[in-house]
């Protein structure tokens, strides 16, 4: 998906799915056309909640400028995301055994209907209009030949989820369970799994047990941050403490993913917003080593990590070791960067906005390949 898609005039009706409430809105070129309509979810009643997806996205039609070409929205997993199937959700008890919502939405407005994941959204957004034009748009400035196509997304929150963007396309998997990083081992507890060590409950239970405190007294991560920022009274090394083992187990969690990835990675999610005092942390991580049978320690990625947060990062990142090289034979030359590099970055978009951008290009671009589907057929 190129940069066009910020003058599509075509529009998609999005929703932003929570436990408690659905929020509805329609966009056009990568922006809100219209107001949010919030509705309560009625998780806990198959029926209704149905009724409210109906209602809410009839509302929302009403209006649109013109009429939507689709219907695209993040909703938890598991899900058959291809085929619109809803399987048994945590937060939303009233699925089970397999709801079809998306060719519900189909039959009743006539259009097609896209569902994802929000760590998967989150990535794509970022990848649309986020970090990977922003840090693409400041190499060229700074005359490097490097660029970059792939991107790991991760959001830090209730959960710890995960999304990978490949060569502008999302990357889903067989099973639509690619990037379930949430389920890799914690690091620094190998018997649970990493969202335990990197999520809001994560904070707060690390505050609470480095104050004594009781867990149900703890406050939210949103404080426990000023507090170790020297903003709010409270256990100042508590919260650095708690801070830290999420940018630890966090780190470990990326570093495995660009082992695989080789791009750059972004992070969002309601915790991101503590970043000051997890990412030196995570970024250590990365840059850690292992050691090896012959008694030397190699670096635990191929690629040096650059914390993109840091202007000194940043200046040595955009540098790079840039040389000219002859092409044999020949009097033309080549830039040449021979050091393999990747990097860690906030959200430059907001992960609510990065999540609506996703599910919107996400819906053009599939919609753009059923149209074309039928001509490359009959070529």
């Amino acid at each position: 998906m190129t940069p066009t898609i910020f003058a599509d005039p075509r529009i998609v009706m999005t929703l932003d799915a929570g436990g408690t409430n659905f929020r509805f809105s329609a966009m056009r070129g990568g922006k809100p056309v219209t107001e949010t309509i919030a509705l309560p979810s009625n998780g806990d009643n198959l029926e209704k909640c149905l009724a409210t997806l109906v209602e809410g996205f009839t509302r929302v039609r009403e209006l649109c400028p013109e009429p939507p070409v689709a219907i695209s929205f993040a909703f938890p997993g598991p899900c058959d995301y291809p085929n619109g199937i809803i399987g048994d959700l945590g937060n939303l008890p009233a699925f089970r055994g397999g709801i079809a919502a998306g060719p519900m939405l189909e039959e009743i407005f006539g259009i097609p209907v896209f569902l994802n994941n929000d760590g998967d959204l989150f990535a794509y957004g970022e990848a649309i209009g986020g970090l990977l034009p922003y840090i693409n748009e400041l190499l060229e400035k700074a005359g490097s030949p490097r660029r970059y196509r792939n991107l790991f997304g991760m959001t830090l929150g209730t959960g710890l989820g995960g999304g990978i963007v490949r060569n502008g396309d999302v990357f889903i998997g067989d099973n639509s369970i690619a990037a379930e990083v949430w389920m890799l081992r914690n690091k620094l507890d190998s018997d649970m799994i990493a969202e335990e060590g990197a999520c809001i409950r994560a904070v707060r239970n690390v505050y609470a047990a480095e104050a004594g405190i009781p867990p149900e007294t703890t406050p939210e991560p949103a404080a426990i941050y000023q507090i170790g920022m020297g903003e709010r009274e409270g256990n100042q090394a508590a919260a650095r403490e708690a801070f830290r083992r999420l940018g630890e187990v966090a780190g470990d969690v990326i570093g495995t993913a660009l082992a695989f990835v080789d791009g750059l990675a972004v992070i969002g999610g309601g915790v991101s917003g503590g970043w000051p005092l997890f990412l030196p942390a995570l970024v250590t991580e990365l840059r850690g080593t292992y050691g090896s049978n012959q008694g030397r320690r190699v670096p635990r990625l191929p690629a040096k990590v650059y914390n993109l947060e840091d202007p000194s990062d940043v200046k040595a990142f955009l540098a790079g070791d840039v040389r000219e090289i002859t092409i044999p034979g020949t009097s033309k030359k080549l830039k040449y960067d021979p050091s393999p590099a990747v990097g860690v970055a906030m959200s430059r978009l907001g992960t609510s906005e990065a999540i609506a951008l996703g599910a919107y290009a996400f819906a053009l671009q599939n919609v753009d390949r059923r149209l074309a589907a039928p001509q490359a057929a009959t070529v």
